[in-house]
């Protein structure tokens, strides 16, 4: 079938990027609003605590379910029906009167989130084509990165404005006529998908659901409890997470074999050229970059008694350099492709390793100022890694599975994020616990952090190799077709 592109796509995509920033940012906006949160509810500290890993939880839980329903009934359904779950669990999360109801509203919250992520990846490959695509990939991932790096900036304000007893509500509130405005707009600009009947039982693999379910919250809950000893104390939900998963795979390829819709096709990994590794890459990164976010609000606020609002001021520098270079990147792809990747992964590890040295340096009054420039260096690389990647890991994954293919992508970044947070929260309060020296905590956070993103720059490495690898395989088998038709010709 010859491709139309959409006339409104542009539009369309401007209104679903809103909406995903909104779910993104919610992962990370809360956290400044936490103290806001305790007193204002008299809350115990391990309730607070699920606030935020509540709805991580719930958001990684859905992220390759949400996509697969995209896949089977149509991203514009799923992406209205979650956009408005989400607006009503943001407006009950800032009324709640207690604890309870205010988790119990996040976790709500975090399944909205994570059935509407999905959808941005799926509209993307169903809208653009070739060099348009790129571009399209390149504004999500500065939306992703973006989403990440300004929370605490947004959050500090919002507090700043509206005061440190209810300031918090508003952290939620917020999304309410945000969402309102998105939804109205999606209802214009979102195509239409092609009606078909629901098939549901044959077109939702529900043992995947539960199987892949289990081995996630295997994963996730003891590191999202690692302030309550959560590893060491459930220990046992890793091996289960590990049986489960290979339960899944096995269980995957037999509904693939079976000639049914499987949740998540295995070839995805296994016959889709660089899908696996870009994935894998996409997990590292955000085991390193999205844990810092977390160290450097408690350096700035708990070490140096910056405010909210100073402290999300003084990361700025990286949230502007991943902004501008995230919408740039994303047009180089044709041209640079993972080479992007690599230079970006190379980047922010630098400019860590700046920020590391000089929190040794720098004075408290003058260290905001003396991080700017190694984090926007890093910022800047940043840009470089999400966008690209994206595209990337995408760019050979059939359309029919584009909204799987997106969950799946997310779910490895949520579960990186997960144990990053984990484990540079934990070593920094373990230095500040022992030696009471808050600059060297960051120094050695950072530090953890930069190593976690070599890793991910080793791969990088690894798949462009495998790449030109690829392309001089299809040039070899282009001219050995071409030599044979001529052979043929001639005879």
């Amino acid at each position: 079938m010859t491709y139309e592109p959409d006339p409104r796509r542009w539009k369309a995509l401007a209104v679903s990027l809103t909406a995903g920033f909104m779910g993104l940012l919610d992962v990370s906006i809360v956290n400044v609003a936490l103290p806001s949160m305790q007193s204002g509810l008299q809350a115990s500290s391990g309730g607070i605590r699920w606030v935020v890993s509540g709805y991580a939880l719930a958001f990684g839980l859905v992220l390759v379910t949400g996509g697969r329903l995209g896949d089977a009934f149509g991203r514009r359904n799923m992406f209205l029906g979650a956009l408005a779950g989400f607006v009503v669990t943001s407006a009950l999360a800032g009324a709640a009167p207690n604890e309870t109801t205010l988790v119990l509203a996040r976790l709500a919250q975090g399944l909205a989130a994570g059935m509407l992520t999905p959808q941005n990846t799926g509209l993307i490959q169903d809208l653009f084509r070739g060099a348009e695509r790129g571009r399209a990939f390149g504004m999500f991932g500065a939306v992703v990165g973006i989403s990440t790096a300004v929370g605490p900036i947004l959050g500090g304000f919002i507090l700043a404005v509206f005061g440190a007893q209810d300031g918090w509500r508003w952290v939620f509130y917020v999304n309410v006529p945000i969402g309102v405005l998105a939804f109205a707009l999606a209802l214009r600009l979102l195509p239409r998908s092609e009606k078909k009947p629901l098939r549901i039982r044959s077109e939702i693999d529900f043992v995947g659901i539960v199987l892949l379910a289990v081995a996630v919250l295997g994963v996730l809950l003891p590191v999202i409890q690692s302030d309550d000893g959560g590893p060491g104390r459930l220990w046992w939900l890793f091996v289960i997470a590990l049986a489960f998963g290979g339960a899944f795979v096995r269980w995957e390829q037999r509904v693939v074999r079976h000639g049914r819709s499987p949740l998540l096709d295995t070839r995805l990994f296994t016959g889709t050229p660089g899908y696996a590794a870009g994935a894998a890459v996409g997990a590292l990164y955000f085991c390193g970059f999205a844990g810092i976010w977390l160290v450097f609000a408690m350096f700035f606020q708990q070490g140096l008694g910056y405010s909210p609002l100073q402290s999300g001021l003084s990361v700025t520098p990286f949230a502007l350099g991943s902004a501008v270079s995230a919408a740039i990147a994303g047009r180089l792809v044709p041209k640079f492709g993972r080479r992007l990747t690599v230079a970006g992964l190379a980047m922010v590890a630098l400019g860590l390793l700046g920020v590391a040295a000089l929190a040794e340096l720098a004075t408290p009054a003058w260290a905001g100022w003396a991080f700017a420039l190694p984090l926007l260096f890093a910022g800047v690389g940043g840009g470089m890694v999400i966008s690209p990647n994206t595209t990337l890991t995408l760019e050979c994954v059939p359309v029919r599975m584009a909204g799987v293919a997106g969950g799946a992508l997310q779910t490895g970044q949520r579960i990186g994020t997960a144990i990053g947070t984990a484990v540079l929260a934990s070593v920094f309060g373990t230095v500040v616990g022992a030696a009471n020296d808050y600059p060297l905590a960051l120094t050695i956070a950072l530090c953890c952090a930069a190593v976690l993103t070599c890793g991910a720059l080793a791969l990088a490495v690894a798949e462009l190799r495998a790449r030109r690898h690829r392309a001089s395989e299809e040039e070899r088998e282009a001219r050995e077709t071409e030599t044979s038709a001529a052979d043929v010709q001639r005879g």
